[in-house]
């Protein structure tokens, strides 16, 4: 069975290149922006986000490992990191005895609270303020068909 490769026409590999090298350039710059002003990666900024945001400010590895679409690994890795500036803490899961929890410290809400202010100005000067309110809503209903149709089954 021969299966023939259905390219690109022009206009979809313009749209194409365009969204990669837009979404590459938001996160390069958000990233630069909070390694500048709060000395932390955007997936370190993140995970504080994810944890604050779950009850009591704590969450099973795995599930904050897919709540940031990172690996178990590189979450694992990040959170050796965040554990040593004293932003988290690692504690056994107490139904598993294989899990962990990761729990957001007064310090590393305290860094959150306080990096906050700056990233969404980034995240409003980068995105909102180039975009009309009808490209706003376009962009996210876009994004959510996007993000439905990768996400399902």
């Amino acid at each position: 069975m021969v299966v023939m490769t259905r390219w690109l026409n022009p206009d979809e590999q313009r749209t194409w290149r365009a969204y990669l090298a837009a979404s590459r350039a938001l996160m390069e710059k958000l990233d630069r922006e909070l390694q500048r002003d709060a000395g932390m990666p955007h997936a370190y900024y993140e995970i504080l986000v994810r944890l604050s945001e779950a009850p009591d400010r704590r969450l099973r590895m795995s599930d904050l490992a897919d709540a940031t679409g990172s690996s178990r690994s590189r979450l694992s890795h990040a959170a050796a990191r965040l554990e040593a500036s004293g932003w988290i803490r690692r504690e056994d899961c107490p139904t598993d005895r294989r899990g962990q929890i990761a729990v957001l410290t007064d310090a590393g809400f305290a860094t959150l609270a306080a990096a906050a202010p700056g990233h969404v100005e980034g995240v409003r000067r980068h995105i909102f303020d180039a975009l009309s309110p009808a490209q706003v809503d376009q962009l996210r209903r876009i994004s959510e068909t996007m993000l439905d149709h990768l996400t399902e089954g």
